[in-house]
């Protein structure tokens, strides 16, 4: 559920088989129960955030950044439409009258979509050069 609305989420391939491991020592209905198992809670939006600002080398990491980070790789190395990156994010559709046309999820395409970011997250990069600017000299 985002802002009352269902979200379906299509995983990638991997995310799948992770979960089918984790499946195996499930302790709670939730995927990440909180610390409190018996009280039946899932892990609170502010882990994650706690969780980054712990970890040496992450500093002024936010997890809007994992976001906004697949929404810059999905416009300027994917060709799926921007409605498609859009639906993915769950993000409102603040035109009311598209809105209002727009009914469907688009989960296969998401689904394509997520496989493609699995990818990528998966390839090695190859470490970009860096000039200087105003010079020939690299850094």
């Amino acid at each position: 559920m985002k802002a009352g609305k269902e979200h379906r989420v299509p995983l990638s391939t991997r995310a799948v088989q992770i979960l089918k491991v984790m499946e195996k020592g499930k302790i709670s209905e939730y995927v990440f129960p909180g610390n409190s198992v018996s009280k039946g809670k899932h892990l609170s939006n502010g882990v994650f955030l706690a969780t980054l600002k712990r970890m040496k080398g992450y500093e002024g990491i936010t997890p809007h950044g994992f976001r906004s980070t697949f929404r810059d790789w999905a416009a300027e190395t994917t060709t799926f439409a921007n409605e498609t990156l859009e639906l993915a994010l769950a993000h409102a559709i603040s035109n009311q009258t598209e809105g209002a046309y727009r009914r469907q999820d688009q989960l296969e395409k998401r689904r394509l979509l997520m496989q493609a970011w699995e990818n990528h997250a998966n390839s090695t990069q190859k470490a970009g050069e860096v000039m200087l600017i105003g010079t020939a000299k690299t850094a």
